[in-house]
């Protein structure tokens, strides 16, 4: 097939207010991709749906595809940042947890999720779809909801990658490991996440102290390989543009989008 381009955006939180980043999101639209993927996490304000699609709308003119990630549905909450370390200390996984907190805010996640809709970007939220892009490329996607809100059922949407179509490939927001295992397993060639934040606050020369999921540091950010029962899977895990409203720091981190372009095997 020809090559795709594929442009990832991530872990937005978007804050009312936040001009520059608003901005920034609008110009990758001047990359011109085939395909934008999000991977979750649009925001960090209650009030902030109307602020994500003015940054995403030049960006929502093009094929697309999302699934939605903890901060969508709920609002953060403000906690002791040092938790991501006396966490991983006992082998826990970061802010949040693994379930919404008691009395955790509402998000207005359904007007995010209308819009994309109205676009005509596929929801992936335990969903597979298809797109048919220019030139007449067929693509399948099979996304789960949020494994680290536990919102992920992956038996709603298993069978493996849809042969029929020209290329498929796997989304999900956070990358634990037993939504890598079944799309692994299940022969997807390629897993798209995010989540991590590339660990946020990092040591220079060193990398992430933790990736708020169960995946190893090594693969906080960028391209991997992810392997189960004797299959193999390439990831990649944007280390995101954001983040929480509340630790809103990083270091040795940089902010990104990711442009991915896919190319036959020989």
């Amino acid at each position: 097939m020809r090559p795709l381009r594929v442009l990832q955006v991530s872990d937005i939180h978007m804050v009312c207010g936040q001009r520059k980043k608003r901005a920034w999101l609008q110009s990758l639209a001047g990359l011109r991709p085939d395909l934008v993927v999000n991977t979750g996490d649009n925001l960090s304000d209650t009030d902030g749906v109307p602020e994500v699609l003015d940054a995403l709308g030049p960006l929502m003119e093009y094929p697309g595809v999302y699934v939605f990630g903890s901060n969508d549905y709920y609002g953060p909450k403000l906690r002791n940042p040092a938790r991501y370390l006396i966490e991983k200390a006992q082998g826990r996984h970061g802010l949040n947890g693994n379930a919404p907190a008691v009395g955790a805010v509402h998000n207005p996640w359904e007007g995010l999720r209308d819009a994309f809709d109205a676009a005509g970007w596929i929801g992936l939220n335990n969903a597979r779809g298809r797109l048919k892009l220019d030139g007449g490329l067929e693509l399948a996607f099979t996304g789960v909801d949020d494994p680290h809100i536990k919102r992920d059922r992956y038996e709603e949407v298993a069978g493996g990658p849809d042969r029929t179509a020209d290329f498929s490939m796997a989304v999900v927001h956070a990358p634990y490991l037993r939504s890598l295992d079944a799309f692994t397993t299940e022969g997807y060639p390629l897993i798209l996440a995010g989540h991590t934040h590339g660990g946020q606050l990092c040591i220079p020369f060193y990398g992430a102290l933790i990736t708020n999921c169960d995946i190893d540091t090594d693969r906080v950010k960028g391209l991997s390989t992810h392997r189960s029962d004797g299959l193999v899977s390439y990831l990649h895990v944007s280390a995101g543009c954001g983040t929480n409203r509340y630790t809103p720091v990083r270091f040795a981190c940089p902010p990104e989008a990711t442009l991915l372009t896919l190319v036959a095997r020989d």
